[in-house]
C-alpha cells in the first residue's frame, strides 16, 4: 500500500531531528569531558631576582622620652600629634625636694671655702714663723730643734690646705650634680618632631623606667628588616627595594637600601638593614609592619614562565609543564590580551603535552626553565584536570601575564573571597537558558 505523501515528509522530519539533537547531545558530551585550563606565554628575558622579607616602620629620629630622676608629674605642656622642636619644654616635675638638696650643697661649699681658708691662713702663720726662726738660728739667737718642730707644723698645714682643697672640688660637684638634677625637673625634647604615645598623665610618680611620649619626624621614615648570614653574600647597600602593606592597597614605595650592620647576632645569624625613605604623604606609621622586596639583580637571559606553571606529575615524578603544542594566537590579539590585563575566551580542543623542564633561576613569581621555548603556551591553572584525562587534549582560555601575576599574590583567604564573589555575581545573574 502506498503511504500518503505527508505521512512521508513527517516521518523524514521526525528522523531529521532526531538525528540532530543526537549529534547535539553526543557534541555537548564530548565538550564536557574535554578539560578547560588557563593559559599563559612563556617569554624570553632576564628573571629578576629578590627577596621578600619583612619590615617594621619607625619614624626618622623616632626617639622614647625617659626622666632621669624620681618625682611627681606636676605639668605636662604636649598632647599626641604636637609639633615640638628640640629643647622645648614637654613636663615639668615636682622640684620641691631637688631645690631643697641644691640649697644644702650650695651652703655645704660655703662652708668647705671657709674652712679652706682657716687653713690657708694658719699655713701662711707657720711659713712666717718658720722664717723667723732661721732667721734667728743664722745668728745662733734659735736652735735646731724649734726649727724642725715648725718645718712638721707647715707640713701639716699644707696637709690642711690640700684637705681643705679637696672638699670644696667635693661640694662644688655636689652643687653642680644637684643642679643638672633640678634641672631635670624639666622634661625638653631632645629632637624636633611629632609627640606620640602620651604614657603621662599630671600626678603620677615617674622614674626611670616610665616612658612618657615617643618623638619622631613623620615626615621621614625609617624600615628595618633583618637579612640572614646567606643574604649577606649577594644583598647590598645601595640595591632597589619595593615596599608595600596591605594597610596602603594599590601602593608601592620605591627606595634603596641604606645601610647593613655587619654583626651577625649571637644565636639568630640575622643582622639588621635599614632603609630611608621619605614619608610626607604620611603613608608609612610608626610601628606599620610592611612588606619590602630587595631588588639584588637579574638572571641570565632565558625562558621565564610563572611559577604556578611548573607542576610536579604524581605518576612520574617528574617536574614539567604541560605546553598546549598546537594553539596559536596572532600577535595583535596577544598584544591586545596583555594591554587589557585580563583573559580571553575558551578555544576548540587543542592538543596538550607535558614536557619536563630544568629551573635555572627561580623568582617570587616566575621561574627561568630550560625544555621549552619562547612563544609556548604553557598551563598554569587546570593539571590536576589534565592528569584525570587521557585524551592530550584541552580547551584552553589565554591570559595576561598580569592576570597570572595577580592571582599568584594574592593569599588563600584573598583568592577564596575572589571566587566568594564571583559566585554572588553569577547568581545574581539572570538565567537566559531557561527563557531561550
Amino acid at each position: 500500500m502506498k503511504l500518503p505523501k505527508f505521512i512521508l515528509v513527517l516521518t523524514a522530519l521526525i528522523f531529521l531531528l532526531f538525528v540532530a539533537c543526537s549529534n547535539e547531545t553526543n557534541n555537548q558530551r564530548s565538550a564536557s569531558v574535554i578539560p578547560a585550563v588557563e593559559v599563559v606565554q612563556a617569554q624570553f628575558g632576564g628573571l629578576p631576582l629578590e627577596e621578600r622579607l619583612n619590615g617594621i616602620v619607625r619614624a626618622a629620629n623616632q626617639v622614647d622620652i625617659y626622666p632621669r630622676i624620681s618625682a611627681p608629674v606636676e605639668e605636662i605642656y604636649v598632647q599626641n600629634g604636637d609639633q615640638v622642636n628640640r629643647g622645648e619644654a614637654l613636663i615639668r616635675l615636682r622640684d620641691t625636694e631637688y631645690r631643697e638638696r641644691l640649697r644644702q650643697a650650695e651652703a655645704s661649699l660655703r662652708i668647705n671655702i671657709a674652712q679652706r681658708r682657716q687653713a690657708q691662713a694658719a699655713l701662711g702663720e707657720i711659713e712666717s714663723q718658720l722664717r723667723r726662726e732661721r732667721i734667728l738660728a743664722e745668728r745662733d739667737l734659735s736652735s735646731q730643734m724649734e726649727i724642725e718642730q715648725l718645718e712638721a707644723r707647715l707640713e701639716s698645714a699644707e696637709a690642711s690646705v690640700e684637705l681643705a682643697n679637696a672638699q670644696v672640688e667635693q661640694a662644688q660637684s655636689n652643687v653642680y650634680e644637684q643642679n643638672e638634677a633640678l634641672e631635670q625637673t624639666i622634661i625638653r625634647a631632645p629632637v624636633s618632631g611629632t609627640v606620640g604615645q602620651r604614657n603621662a598623665e599630671i600626678g603620677m610618680q615617674v622614674n626611670g623606667n616610665s616612658r612618657l611620649f615617643t618623638i619622631g619626624d613623620l615626615t621621614r621614615s625609617r624600615i628595618t628588616i633583618n637579612l640572614t648570614e646567606r643574604m649577606l653574600g649577594y644583598i647590598r647597600t645601595g640595591h632597589n627595594v619595593r615596599i608595600f602593606s596591605e594597610n596602603i592597597p594599590d601602593t608601592i614605595l620605591s627606595a634603596q637600601l641604606s645601610r647593613i650592620s655587619p654583626f651577625l647576632g649571637i644565636g639568630s645569624f640575622s643582622t639588621e638593614a635599614e632603609i630611608d625613605i621619605d614619608n610626607e604623604d604620611g603613608l608609612l606609621l610608626p610601628g606599620m609592619f610592611v612588606t619590602v622586596d630587595v631588588l639584588y639583580g637579574e638572571s641570565e637571559q632565558t625562558t621565564i614562565i610563572p611559577l604556578s606553571a611548573i607542576y610536579r606529575h604524581p605518576q612520574t615524578g617528574e617536574t614539567g609543564v604541560y605546553v598546549a603544542s598546537s594553539f596559536g594566537m596572532e600577535s595583535d590579539a596577544i598584544e591586545e590580551l596583555e594591554s587589557n590585563g585580563g583573559s580571553g575566551t575558551l578555544s576548540n580542543p587543542t592538543d596538550i603535552e607535558f614536557r619536563t623542564v630544568e629551573v635555572v633561576a627561580r623568582g617570587r613569581d616566575a621561574a627561568g626553565v630550560d625544555g621549552i621555548r619562547s612563544g609556548d603556551w604553557v598551563v598554569t591553572v587546570g593539571h590536576n584536570l589534565l592528569v584525570r584525562d587521557d585524551s592530550g587534549q584541552a580547551r584552553v582560555r589565554p591570559s595576561s601575564w598580569q592576570s597570572i601575576m595577580e592571582i599568584q599574590r594574592l593569599q588563600p583567604h584573598d583568592l577564596l573571597r575572589e571566587i566568594m564573589n564571583d559566585n554572588v555575581v553569577e547568581r545574581q545573574q539572570p538565567d537566559t537558558s531557561i527563557q531561550n
